[in-house]
């Protein structure tokens, strides 16, 4: 299974894709949302897992413009958030 991982924390990042490799999952880290765009264009993913906070843009707009896009890809959002506005809001 190939994930995507979009968090710029570089501990939380770090933990997460060797938690992901040491179980036999392929793993593309970036660090922004930018770059999670551009990942998703280049690559077939099987699911991203997305951080809300990452910079540029956040992690709300792009889910919105995966949504918006043609693609059908599973998305798990991750947060330290725990208000419900946010979960409403993802």
């Amino acid at each position: 299974m190939r994930v995507l991982l979009a968090e710029d924390d570089p501990m939380i990042g770090a933990a997460i894709e060797q938690a992901l490799r040491d179980n036999a999952y392929a793993v593309d880290w970036v660090k922004d949302g930018s770059a999670a765009l551009a990942a998703v264009e280049i690559e077939p993913y099987d699911v991203v897992l997305l951080d809300i906070n990452i910079p540029a843009p956040d992690g709300l707009e792009v889910l919105r413009q995966l949504r918006q896009s043609a693609k059908s890809l599973p998305v798990i959002l991750i947060t330290a958030r725990d208000s419900l506005a946010d979960k409403i809001g993802g």
